[in-house]
């Protein structure tokens, strides 16, 4: 080093921008033969000897390496981040199986093998030495005699077993089928294993999840992003789920700086697209994916396939931030497939998985080149990358695995030469995975993430800004509610075909199918809004369950949100289609129960959602989910005539107390009747006039064709005929009893007790005169309840414009084909005879039902019904029955109670 050449140098480092302290450690590095003769944090020397017998304490890193000759000398030049190595004794060595000459400069690439006459040195190893114990804290990953068999009893994974520690990137490799990503789900605690267990620092990650909380991270092969936001806000929102004491500048902070070390600060405000319709290339996805689970820096982070469909340069970047992560003391291990020969070399372990989950191979990857080269006796097995470019091939070892026995005639077989069980009897030979036992220090576990309310917070803005960012989304729920409004109430906005006919509410027969249809349009749309909810958040969910986030929380939020939506919706159909039908005076009501109705479909649509693993399951549900609706609802098929299997007759049958659409439909008919501005005045009128004229029509002229009857049987003498005289008796007894019970001033002197002994002509004849002062009574009461209508009326009509007024409140607010249907006017039987006695089915509106604590049996159109002993409005306890519904549902879906029961008939039946 002439005066003039250590110009030179200066000048040089000068030009290039290299710091003093790097060129004395270059000089250092090159020139001195006594390493240990300047303390440098970047050199680490190799040599026989015991670091307790130097004489100083010195800064340099240290390996022993027995038996070596001279030292091996490595200098990492941290500008840019490489390790050169130099040799200068007379030892053999070999670095990637070519022998280093004395005193020669060589680059220690990621991949890389130093073997020794005593041992085998890797980059992994290297390169650890030169990150401070206390710049991470220090882990144990265990995984022991691992199975995992599928529920048809296939095995996927046997008897795994291996120990990796902080800072080290392990890939995971096998053929196709070989149950690398199902190790991968193992591992990170995704599925339970049927056998063995997995442990960080001595604690089981599923039987002590609270001890390892938060150490896991998972990248999905899969994009978990969400399309219509921003790079920004994906990790804006990610954030603020793993960050609870963090202000909003801290978290802004944060993010940009990690955008920033990814490359993808040039794009935060880029929406992020699909796949098909790409925004930013799938480089930058899989860096953004890997950035969410960056951002929270998990201790061990689990990749799959992060290198798939990307280009050979995408996929050494995104190698390249993992290899970091790991040297930066994160312990890594990803699933890959084919690796290019650079990204083999990053890896400081290879986990090799044959068909079968059977373990074939675990250890360095260069020297698993030469292993299976060894064992298949192939040429330069001693050698695991090429001599002249130092490339290494990881597919030569798959065509070693797989290769076919050849036949008589030179040709491959399709029969392989090792079978996955001979490799693996040749791994169990040749490996020993050894467990560190000793005792582990305690996990530091801080919980960082928000509190539910935060959470709830956090998942309610973000889904709100994903939707409104999707404007098809947007603009088809706000038009699809009022445009089927307007379609469904143009195309049934009835008018006679006569001349100068008009429109009249009154006279519109399609009044009751307008209203099931509002019913049964709200329950659809509310199904469809809400059936994918869940299921395409269903791979975020995934990541987001080893931040322990509060399923509570995001269930919520979900609710909030398509309940706010289901509003909106309500309301533009109601003002649309109630305006154009003039349904007037019902707008909140008829808002009400759609509203109600639609929230009730929406927890459908989410346990559906939940529950199913495809979207065209989903939508194949939904139909089977709707006509029952229809069926069951009470307006295309009266309950009376349907099957009697599922309770057809006179009350509601018990499927259909289950059906929303019944309860909706009920509620809104029987409001509609009694509360507009019409009937409204004089219903309790009418309901009183209704039961007299019934008895006086139908009732007594019924019983009095009973008593004929009996008459008809009095006398007679087979066993059919005293049976019949006797039910005949009982209709009589018990309908008699009732009436005296209802007017005791009509006294049945000498019908005390009948039954077929004291039955005789006589007593027929007491009856009927019974029954014709019921009717004279009835028919008094019936005269003056109808007096007091026409006087109500009158007050109404007592001018000209008073009955003007009144024709046209009964023609814009009553409707008479409604009044028909709510009424039963159609039906034939008005009476019935059921459990022995007579029910009336003529007029349900008016008929009162049985007090009850809570009305859980009535008939169909009752005008009220009992809630903890007090009356109320069948409405009013109709909504109330379907937001019990709804909480039943919301239930069953934060428990996921129907996925459970999926799951176990799926499992049974594969079996």
């Amino acid at each position: 080093f002439t005066p003039q050449r250590l110009a030179i140098i200066d000048t040089v480092s000068t030009v290039f921008n290299i710091s003093e302290e790097e060129r004395k450690l270059m000089s250092h590095f090159i020139v001195s033969d006594d390493p240990y003769s300047q303390e440098n944090a970047d050199l680490l020397v190799i040599d026989d000897k015991e670091i307790v017998t130097l004489n100083y304490i010195t800064g340099t890193h240290h390996i022993h390496a027995h038996g070596l000759d001279g030292h091996i000398t490595v200098a990492k030049i941290q500008s840019v981040n490489l390790y050169f190595l130099r040799y200068d004794g007379n030892s053999e060595i070999f670095l990637n199986g070519l022998p280093l000459q004395q005193n020669t400069i060589y680059i220690l690439a990621p991949g890389s093998t130093l073997r020794m006459p005593r041992g085998t040195s890797y980059y992994s190893e290297i390169a650890n030495t030169f990150v401070t114990k206390t710049d991470y804290t220090q882990l144990t990953f265990q995984c022991k005699e691992l199975e995992f068999t599928f529920p048809n009893g296939k095995v996927a994974l046997n008897n795994i077993n291996l120990e990796e520690k902080s800072g080290t990137l392990v890939s995971i490799m096998g053929a196709s089928g070989a149950g690398k990503t199902t190790l991968l789900n193992v591992l990170c605690g995704l599925e339970k294993p049927s056998k063995g267990e997995v442990l960080i620092n001595g604690k089981s990650i599923f039987n002590n999840k609270k001890d390892v909380e938060g150490l896991v991270g998972y990248i999905s092969q899969d994009d978990l992003l969400f399309e219509e936001l921003t790079v920004y806000k994906n990790l804006y929102y990610n954030a603020e789920l793993c960050f609870k004491d963090k202000s909003p500048e801290q978290l802004e902070k944060q993010v940009s700086q990690t955008l920033y070390s990814l490359g993808l600060y040039e794009i935060r405000d880029v929406i992020v697209g699909s796949p098909l319709n790409k925004k930013i290339s799938g480089g930058q996805r899989k860096r953004l994916n890997i950035a969410l689970e960056l951002i929270r820096e998990p201790a061990i982070l689990f990749v799959d396939e992060p290198t798939s469909g990307l280009s050979s340069r995408d996929s050494e970047n995104v190698m390249d931030l993992l290899k970091e992560l790991s040297q930066r003391g994160k312990l890594i291990f990803v699933v890959i497939h084919q690796p290019s020969s650079d990204i083999y070399k990053m890896f400081d372990k290879l986990f090799l998985l044959d068909v079968g989950g059977l373990p074939i191979y675990y250890g360095n990857p260069v020297e698993g080149v030469m292993y299976f080269k060894k064992i298949t006796h192939q040429l330069n097995s001693d050698v695991g990358e090429c001599d002249s470019c130092g490339n290494v091939n990881p597919e030569l070892i798959f065509n070693l695995i797989e290769s076919k026995e050849v036949d008589e005639y030179g040709e491959n077989t399709e029969h392989r030469k090792y079978l996955p069980a001979d490799w693996n009897e040749l791994y169990l030979k040749s490996t020993s995975v050894t467990f560190t036992e000793k005792e582990f220090s305690a996990i530091e576990i801080l919980s960082s993430i928000p509190k539910r309310l935060k959470q709830f917070a956090v998942f309610t803005k973000r889904d709100v800004f994903s939707k409104l960012a999707n404007t098809q989304y947007i603009l088809i729920n706000l038009l699809e509610a009022p445009l089927l409004a307007f379609i469904l109430s143009f195309i049934i906005r009835y008018t006679a075909k006569t001349k100068d006919a008009k429109y009249m509410f009154r006279d519109n027969d399609n009044i009751p199918a307008y209203i099931f249809m509002s019913i049964i349009v709200m329950l659809f749309i509310g199904l469809t809004v809400s059936a994918e909810e869940i299921f395409k958040d269903r791979k975020i969910l995934k990541r987001e369950r080893f931040l322990n986030l509060s399923p509570f929380a995001y269930f919520i939020s979900k609710v909030v949100i398509l309940f706010t939506i289901s509003a909106i919706q309500s309301l533009l159909f109601t003002l649309v289609g109630n305006s154009i039908i003039e349904l007037k005076g019902m707008y909140f009501s008829f808002w009400l129960m759609l509203f109600t109705v639609s929230c009730c479909s929406n927890l459908i649509g989410l346990n559906i959602s939940n529950a199913f693993n495809s979207a065209v399951t989903i939508y194949i549900i939904i139909p089977l989910l709707i006509i029952p609706q229809m069926i069951l609802g009470g307006a295309m098929f009266t309950f009376d005539k349907l099957n009697s299997y599922i309770g057809g007759g006179t009350g509601v049958p018990g499927v259909a107390s289950v059906m929303p659409s019944r309860w909706g439909y009920e509620g809104l008919m029987v409001q509609q009747f009694r509360n507009n501005n019409y009937e409204e005045p004089f219903f309790e009128l009418d309901k009183k006039i209704s039961q007299l004229n019934n008895k006086m029509t139908y009732y007594i002229p019924e019983l009095t064709q009973v008593n004929t009857d009996a008459l008809k049987l009095f006398g007679k003498g087979t066993d059919d005929e005293h049976i019949a005289l006797r039910e005949k008796l009982s209709i009589l007894q018990l309908e008699l009893n009732n009436e005296s019970r209802l007017n005791p001033t009509v006294v049945m002197k000498g019908l005390n007790d009948i039954d077929q002994f004291n039955y005789t002509p006589d007593t027929y004849e007491l009856i009927n005169l019974h029954f014709s002062r019921l009717n004279t009574l009835y028919n008094q009461q019936f005269n003056e309840l109808d007096k007091e209508r026409n006087l109500k009326v009158s007050s109404f009509v007592d001018s000209p414009e008073g009955q003007e007024r009144f024709l046209r409140i009964k023609n814009n607010y009553s409707n008479e084909y409604l009044e028909e249907v709510v009424k039963k006017e159609y039906i034939k039987n008005k009476y019935i005879l059921e459990d022995g006695r007579l029910v009336q089915q003529i007029d349900a509106i008016f008929i009162d039902p049985p007090k009850q604590y809570i009305s859980t049996k009535t008939h169909f159109f009752t005008p009220y019904k009992y809630l903890f002993g007090k009356q109320v409005s069948t409405f009013v306890f109709n909504i109330l029955v379907i937001w019990m519904v709804s909480v039943i549902l919301f239930i069953t879906l934060y428990f996921e109670l129907l996925k459970k029961l999926l799951n176990s008939l799926t499992k049974s039946s594969s079996f």
